[in-house]
C-alpha cells in the first residue's frame, strides 16, 4: 500500500483523511517553504489552543487525532518509541487522567481501531521510532493512518496511509509484519482499564541506579605513553594535564567508576526528554518579555536572540546535562549548551584509559560521542570556513581540537583563532581573520556571558548605555569578540538562543512550566517554605563553573558554599539534590547532546560537594545489570562482615 510510484508532495500538502476526517500532511522538510514558516514557532501545531507536537511529525498526527475524534492527548515525548512508556492520556476538558495499556508486538490482546501503534527505533526509524493510529484490524492485515512516511497522497476515497500484513497464531497470538526490512514494530497502546495481557513492566531497583567505585590493574605501567601524540588534540590533552593521566591525582590514576546499563537507559532517556523540555522552555520564555526579563541580558540583546531562535539554521550541536544520580533518583541541575567542556575526555580519552588500564570490563559511554558530533556538523548549513575561536588556555586548545577534528570528518574547513589579536576591518565593514580571509561562520569556546560581560563593562552597566549600545557595528577600533559574536552576518555555534537554556533563571520557569516532573528539580526565583522544609541551593542566575553557590540543609543549615565573581548577581533557589560520595569524592554524572539526542556520559568527582572546573573527569564504565547486582551484593556484604 506504500505505493513508491507516486511523487511526493510539497511540506504541509494534505495527503489524506483518516477516520474522524483528521488531514494528514507532508513532512518533506526539504520542500518546506522559509516564508510561509520563517520561526521555529511557524512549526508549532495546536487545536483549540493545546499544542500537538512539530509539523508535520508522526507524534504530532497521533496527538491531533486522538484530541479530535476522544478528546484526550497523551504527555510530551522525546521519541516516538517512548509513547510505548506510557501509562495514561489526559482529557483536555476535565484534566481527567485515563489509563493506558501496552503490548508487545505478538499479544493474546490484539490491537482494534483508535489504538497507537508503535516502532522500535532503529532502521527506517533510527533513533525516533514511529507511531501511527490503527483505523482496522482483520486477522490478515491492519490498516494505519500516520505521518512523516513517504510522504505521497493517499488513494482516492482511502482512509488510511497503509496495510499491515498480519498473522494470528493457534495460540491466538497476534503479529505484525513491518513493511521496512530493517525496522520493527514493537507494539500496541491502547486506552483501556483492562490489564489483561498488558506489559507489566517492572520498576528497576533502585540500587541499580548508584555507582560503584572500582581500581584498575596495578600492573600496569601507568607512565607509558597511550595517547597520541602525533594527534594535536591529545598532543594538547597531554601538555595541559602534564602526562598521560585522567586524574589530577596520582593516588587516583587507577580509578574509575561503574554504572549498570538499566542506569545508562535512564540517563538517555532523561537526556532526550530534557533537551525537549528545555527547548520548550526557552520558546517559552522568548514569548514573554517578563519572563525574559529574569535572565539579566541587557535589553538591547532581546531582538537578536529574538531572531537566533527564528532562524532554522542556528541548531545546536551539542550540550551537557548535569545530573545527580544515585537509588535516590535522577535529577537534572542544568543544562549547559552555550559552552560545554569535558567533551573530549568523554568521547576520547575515557576510552583509551581503559584501554590502558586493561579495564575491559563493560562497554565505553562515551564511544559514539565523536561521530554524532560528526553527524551534527555534517547536518547544518556551514558553507565556508568555520572559524574556531578560544582563548589562550590549554583546556580550550584540545578541546578546539577535538572538535576540528569532528568538523574535518563532516568536510568542513576550519581555522582556529587564538583570541582576537589580528582581526581586522574588511573595507565593506565585514570582520578579517590575520590572513585576510573574511570570517563568517564560527564555533566558540567562550560562553555567551563573555561578550555579555564585555558589554556591560563598556558601559558602565548603565542602563541608558546599555539600550543605546549597537553590537556587532564597525568603530574605529580593532575588532572585539563581542564584534564578532555579535554581528548579524556571522553564524555562531552554539547560537545566541542558548543564552536561554543554558541561564538558571530557566530553573523556576520550568518548574512552573512542568510541576513535578520526575527530572526537575523545585525550583524558585524567592526561598519559599517548600523548599525550607526540603534544604535547597542557592545559584547566581548568571554564573558558570560552580562559583557563588550556597547550600543550606533544612536542620544542618549552610553545609558548602563555594566563592567566585557572580556574588553581584540576581538569584534562584533551588531544591537541593546531595551528590553521591563514594569514599573520598562526590560524584557527578554528565551526559551530552548532539543535536539534541542524547551523545555519550561521563563522570566529575570532588572532595566538595559541588562540581567545579577544577573537578576530575574519572573513566566511566557500563555493565549489565546482573553484573553490577552481583558486585554491588558482594560490596554490602564486605561491609557487613
Amino acid at each position: 500500500m506504500n505505493d513508491l510510484s507516486r511523487p511526493k508532495e510539497k511540506f504541509g500538502t494534505i495527503l489524506g483523511y483518516a477516520p474522524g476526517h483528521v488531514p494528514a500532511y507532508s513532512s518533506d522538510y526539504e520542500t518546506a517553504d522559509d516564508e510561509e514558516l520563517p520561526t521555529r514557532q511557524s512549526y508549532r501545531s495546536y487545536c483549540d489552543g493545546v499544542y500537538m507536537g512539530h509539523k508535520w511529525q508522526c507524534v504530532e498526527f497521533a496527538r491531533r487525532w486522538l484530541y479530535t475524534n476522544y478528546g484526550y492527548v497523551f504527555d510530551d515525548i522525546a521519541m516516538a518509541h517512548d509513547i510505548f512508556r506510557l501509562k495514561t492520556v489526559r482529557h483536555i476538558t476535565d484534566n481527567k487522567l485515563l489509563p493506558l495499556q501496552s503490548f508487545y508486538n505478538g499479544s493474546l490482546r490484539h490491537p482494534e481501531p483508535g489504538c497507537l501503534l508503535i516502532w522500535e527505533e532503529g532502521g527506517e526509524f533510527e533513533m525516533t521510532g514511529h507511531v501511527a493510529i490503527v483505523t482496522e484490524v482483520t486477522e490478515d492485515y491492519v490498516r494505519i493512518a500516520e505521518q512523516n512516511v513517504g510522504h505521497r497522497k493517499w488513494p482516492e476515497g482511502q482512509d488510511y496511509a497503509r496495510q499491515l500484513n498480519a498473522e494470528v497464531t493457534e495460540d491466538g497470538e497476534f503479529w505484525i509484519e513491518c513493511s521496512f526490512g530493517d525496522a520493527s514494530v514493537m507494539g500496541w497502546v491502547v486506552q483501556t482499564d483492562d490489564e489483561e495481557y498488558a506489559e507489566c513492566v517492572d520498576e528497576p531497583s533502585p540500587a541499580l541506579y548508584n555507582l560503584l567505585k572500582q581500581v584498575g590493574s596495578k600492573s600496569v605501567r601507568k607512565e607509558k605513553s597511550w595517547l597520541n601524540m602525533a594527534n594535536p588534540d591529545e598532543a594538547a590533552y597531554v601538555k595541559m594535564m602534564g602526562g598521560y593521566r585522567l586524574s589530577s591525582r596520582d593516588e587516583d590514576e587507577r580509578l574509575f567508576y561503574l554504572a549498570s546499563e538499566t542506569a545508562l537507559a535512564e540517563l538517555r532517556r532523561a537526556t532526550n526528554e530534557l533537551h525537549g523540555l528545555y527547548m520548550h522552555a526557552t520558546n517559552y520564555v522568548l514569548k514573554d518579555d517578563s519572563l525574559l526579563r529574569y535572565f539579566n541580558i541587557p535589553e538591547v540583546l532581546w531582538p537578536k536572540i529574538l531572531q537566533s531562535w527564528s532562524n532554522r539554521r542556528n541548531q545546536m550541536i551539542t550540550g551537557r546535562f548535569d545530573f545527580a544520580m544515585s537509588e535516590d533518583g535522577l535529577k537534572v541541575f542544568e543544562y549547559n549548551c552555550d559552552s560545554a567542556a569535558c567533551y573530549m575526555e568523554t568521547g576520547k580519552v575515557q576510552g583509551k584509559w581503559a584501554k590502558h588500564y586493561r579495564s575491559r570490563v563493560g562497554a565505553n559511554p562515551g564511544k559514539r560521542l565523536h561521530k554524532m558530533l560528526r553527524d551534527a556538523w555534517r547536518h547544518s548549513d556551514v558553507d565556508s570556513v568555520l572559524h574556531i575561536m578560544q582563548d589562550h588556555d590549554l583546556e580550550e586548545t584540545y578541546h578546539a581540537l577535538f572538535m576540528q577534528e569532528a568538523m574535518e570528518e563532516a568536510g568542513i574547513k576550519s581555522k582556529i583563532i587564538h583570541g582576537v589579536d589580528g582581526l581586522s576591518w574588511g573595507k565593506d565593514g565585514s570582520i578579517l581573520d590575520h590572513d585576510g580571509e573574511k570570517i563568517s561562520w564560527v564555533w566558540k569556546t567562550w560562553a555567551w556571558e563573555t561578550a555579555l560581560d564585555q558589554i556591560r563593562e563598556e558601559c558602565g552597566n548603565d542602563p541608558e548605555k546599555l539600550n543605546k549600545y549597537k553590537p556587532g557595528e564597525k568603530h574605529d577600533a580593532a575588532p572585539r569578540l563581542v564584534d564578532v559574536l555579535l554581528r548579524g552576518d556571522i553564524m555562531v555555534y552554539e547560537p545566541l538562543w542558548t543564552l536561554i537554556p543554558s541561564n538558571k533563571a530557566i530553573s523556576p520557569i520550568m518548574w512552573d512550566m512542568f510541576p513535578e516532573y520526575p527530572y526537575l528539580l523545585e525550583s524558585a526565583f524567592r526561598l519559599t517554605e517548600s523548599l525550607k522544609d526540603k534544604g535547597y541551593v542557592i545559584k547566581p542566575i548568571v554564573g558558570r563553573g560552580g562559583a557563588n553557590i550556597t547550600l543550606v540543609d533544612k536542620d544542618a543549615g549552610v553545609v558548602a558554599e563555594t566563592g567566585g565573581k557572580f556574588d553581584d548577581r540576581d538569584l534562584i533557589y533551588q531544591q537541593m539534590m546531595r551528590l553521591p560520595k563514594l569514599d573520598d569524592y562526590y560524584v557527578q554524572v554528565s551526559t551530552f547532546t548532539a543535536s539534541g539526542r542524547y551523545a555519550g556520559a561521563c563522570v566529575r568527582v570532588d572532595t566538595t560537594p559541588v562540581i567545579n572546573m577544577k573537578s576530575d573527569n574519572i573513566c566511566l564504565r557500563i555493565v549489565e545489570d546482573e553484573y553490577f547486582q552481583e558486585l554491588l551484593d558482594n560490596e554490602n556484604q564486605a561491609l557487613k562482615d
